[in-house]
């Protein structure tokens, strides 16, 4: 999160400069200040996002009698009261959507023949293996605070039917009973039975996803869109992304973007899907005998360590932590007290303090330490076998036009 607030602040920061967008600019300026010499006080990127959030929802309402609202820009002596009015209010909290949305429309490679990884990335082998344990231990359910889609392209790369809450298709709407529902086939019909298919799961985005639309009358809608464009803008250079390039991006698109707020104690994610989706992450840690593994997560956001603190009360509850590097305090003194109230809560960490890419990260747990699955071998190869068919029919095409 550290990382994408840099990059979505400097990208704004360019943008109001071009557009000589005064005010707007002053607020990420002031942000950038506060994020370089913060302290405990300053709230964190998810917070700051609600805070606006909550600055749009009130004069946006109908009826409101509030005209503008003051927020403080700078610090210290050079720091001043700045009046914000409702459209500015909205097209900060649009712009900042949009930011957050071309830094997380990343596009995960698909499985390839052979890599030092052997063929497949993390999210790869980490979502085959999840759905190649034993069926008796019920269904996977994957919970996740990113906004990116990187997971649902792994789990379409792989074959594996999900369920994320939405339903439909000319226009995906967010239906939390989808969650209560299964996949079966039928087995031997003759005798009235079915099977499970193995290759399923649950995927809930906690925080929202690039992939949510909210309509006018603020329904959520889902529908996964071409992320080429955004791509290859991100890779340009500072001097070659002006602010119209930016905009271009955007113009066939004019729907608010499903990704804020991102705090569940603020009043406006009581709603769908928020409140379900933390409602269904909290319903599934008290089922009995859940082993709870969380990655990538320094517990930094209050409404979900709640919901985790909550959850240690279930008393066949196991939950393991994997973190590269030293643990972050808040991190090592959680993991203290629930221990203390049993031995249910264990570290994986790497054995020295300085963060090393190759340990104790995502991709090194799902290939490493997770149990192998002959699944990911036999998908590369036939990826691989894909690949040389591709290849031999590309040539006799080749061949026969030029005889």
């Amino acid at each position: 999160m550290y990382d994408l607030e840099n990059q979505v602040l400097a990208l704004l920061g360019r943008r109001y400069q071009l557009t000589s967008k005064g005010n707007l600019q002053k607020v990420i300026t002031s942000r950038q200040m506060d994020t370089l010499l913060g302290d405990h006080d300053t709230p964190h990127f998810e917070q700051w996002l609600s805070y606006l959030s909550n600055i749009r929802h009130l004069l946006a309402a109908k009826g409101n009698p509030i005209v503008d609202i003051k927020i403080r820009v700078g610090i210290g002596e050079e720091s001043e009261s700045l009046s914000l009015d409702a459209s500015e209010a909205d097209e900060l909290l649009k712009d900042l959507e949009r930011a957050i949305y071309t830094c997380c429309a990343l596009r995960l490679p698909p499985v390839t023949e052979e890599d030092e990884m052997g063929g497949a990335t993390g999210h790869h082998a980490f979502l085959s293996k999840l759905v190649a344990r034993d069926a008796s231990l019920g269904r996977s359910h994957v919970f996740t605070l990113n906004y990116d889609t990187v997971i649902e392209q792994a789990l379409d790369h792989l074959g594996i039917q999900y369920f994320d809450g939405f339903t439909g298709r000319t226009e995906a709407l967010f239906d939390p009973a989808a969650y209560g529902l299964d996949v079966y086939f039928p087995g031997e019909v003759a005798e009235g039975r079915v099977r499970r298919f193995d290759k399923f799961l649950h995927l809930y985005k906690l925080h929202g996803s690039i992939h949510w639309r909210e309509r006018p009358d603020q329904a959520m809608t889902a529908s996964h869109s071409d992320l080429s464009s955004f791509v290859a803008w991100r890779g340009k250079t500072d001097a070659e992304k002006p602010s119209a390039g930016f905009d271009a991006l955007w113009k066939d698109e004019d729907r608010r973007i499903g990704i804020l707020p991102t705090s569940n104690k603020f009043v406006q994610t009581l709603d769908m899907p928020y409140a379900h989706l933390f409602r269904l992450f909290h319903q599934r840690l008290h089922v009995p005998q859940t082993f709870f593994l969380v990655m990538g997560y320094g517990f930094g956001d209050d409404h979900v360590n709640q919901i985790i603190d909550q959850a240690m009360t279930n008393p066949s509850l196991v939950l393991l932590v994997v973190t590269p590097g030293k643990p972050t305090p808040a991190m090592e003194e959680r993991i203290r007290r629930y221990r203390s109230v049993g031995e249910r809560a264990f570290l994986l960490r790497s054995s020295k303090d300085e963060f090393d890419p190759k340990v104790a990260t995502f991709d090194d747990f799902a290939h490493n330490l997770l149990p192998h699955v002959q699944w990911v071998e036999d998908f590369r190869k036939l990826k691989r076998f894909e690949n040389e068919i591709r290849q031999a029919t590309s040539g006799n095409a080749g061949g026969g036009g030029s005889e």
